[in-house]
């Protein structure tokens, strides 16, 4: 890709122009127009290629299906960073949203991502083009009492948030950001693992709201991504007594390879008795699946004063036994996204060797074409760990 510059502009150019009139051509419809809708910006980038002008996008179009669409270069304000995806991990919310039809057609998802700068606004100072980096969450008020507790990421004061809204994703070569909210990759971890800092964050902060200790016994339910991945940090911890609770043999390999002490079948976890643990309890259970079923079993599985902590989002809600969870005083609990450190924390644990990152990201990485295919592997648990997803589309 040639360097681009950055210029100051009151009116789009005659390329951007027949890049939108391309892009509305391509979609054929309104779906791939709401991905950029408008100039609302001051600056444009400019490049010696001006093939570069149109980009490749998954854009979900409706009826769970993606197409892979060319969408023009965003636009970017002076404050603003215009950056070149190198990777995107898909995340089960991209799943839901799309095999269980939630997303709004028009949407390109994908929100873990790593990537470099491309091209900066004039008031975007600090950064350089080519810099390595993700983007740090939007900080909590810091005076509300949820962010007094920790938990920045239901401040109060904060607008609540649109569940729906990815129009704007990183399953596609370029997206726009605040450049005053990026961080830079350490320079002792690739890109690529760098886009593993968002999941690693929702991690740290599961694990933090639980106050796990070396000395608790730790049920995961759910080997895919998200459990391999509190697995890991768990065992960075310290925690050594980690059971994962997984229905897919290539699954529940590969969570012992991460550091589980051991892998089971959801079905040969025991019942428990009205009102009493089973033989061999568990202080604490992260249900990472998002599956009814897990999170009963996971409850059955807690000992007294036990704490559950619904991680993995799911259609179907379970059913709570709130006799149980009275007379043997359990705490049930969410956790949402991240600590109110953002994602400093995660880049630091993903950079100092203590994550076994060849198991928790898949090997081969796939293009803009053949996300769809891959969501459905995910969902039968025919990939254990981060899929990785490059903005290419095959030949």
């Amino acid at each position: 890709m040639s360097q681009p510059v950055v210029r100051e502009t009151k009116h789009r150019t005659s390329a951007q122009s027949d890049a939108r009139g391309l892009r509305d051509e391509a979609a054929g419809s309104a779906p791939a127009a709401l991905f950029f809708p408008g100039p609302c910006c001051q600056a444009q980038v400019v490049r010696n290629d001006v093939s570069t002008e149109l980009m490749p996008a998954a854009v979900y179009v409706g009826d769970g299906a993606i197409e892979v669409q060319q969408l023009p270069v965003p636009d970017f304000g002076p404050a603003e960073a215009l950056i070149e995806v190198s990777h995107c991990g898909i995340c089960g919310t991209d799943l839901h949203l799309v095999l269980e039809r939630y997303a709004r057609p028009g949407s390109v998802l994908g929100h873990e991502w790593a990537g470099t700068i491309a091209a900066l606004g004039a008031d975007a100072s600090g950064w350089e083009i080519g810099a390595r980096v993700v983007l740090d969450p939007t900080p909590g008020c810091g005076r509300c009492r949820a962010c007094k507790r920790g938990r920045s990421s239901v401040c109060v004061r904060r607008k609540p948030p649109d569940l729906l809204d990815f129009s704007r994703g990183a399953f596609c070569r370029y997206k726009v950001v605040p450049a005053a909210q990026l961080l830079r990759v350490p320079d002792g971890l690739s890109t690529r693992a760098a886009a593993l800092t968002e999941p690693t964050a929702i991690a740290l902060h599961t694990v933090n709201l639980a106050h796990v200790s070396p000395d608790d016994r730790v049920l995961v339910t759910g080997g895919g991504p998200v459990g391999l991945l509190t697995t890991a940090v768990l065992r960075s911890r310290g925690v050594r007594d980690i059971v994962v609770s997984e229905p897919a043999a290539a699954r529940r390999r590969r969570a012992v390879a991460v550091g589980a002490t051991s892998a089971v079948a959801p079905d040969e976890l025991p019942r428990a008795q009205m009102g009493r643990p089973v033989d061999a309890p568990f202080t604490v259970a992260f249900e990472c699946s998002g599956h009814a079923a897990a999170a009963e079993s996971a409850l059955d599985q807690l000992d007294y004063a036990g704490t559950l902590v619904f991680v993995g989002t799911g259609s179907a809600p379970p059913r709570v036994n709130h006799n149980r969870v009275i007379v043997m005083e359990q705490t049930l609990m969410g956790a949402y996204n991240y600590d109110a450190e953002g994602f400093r924390p995660a880049l630091e644990l993903l950079a100092s060797g203590a994550l076994p990152l060849d198991l928790l990201i898949e090997p081969v990485d796939i293009r803009l074409d053949e996300v769809l295919a891959t969501m459905h592997r995910l969902t039968a648990g025919e990939l254990p760990g981060k899929v990785m997803v490059t903005p290419e589309v095959s030949a």
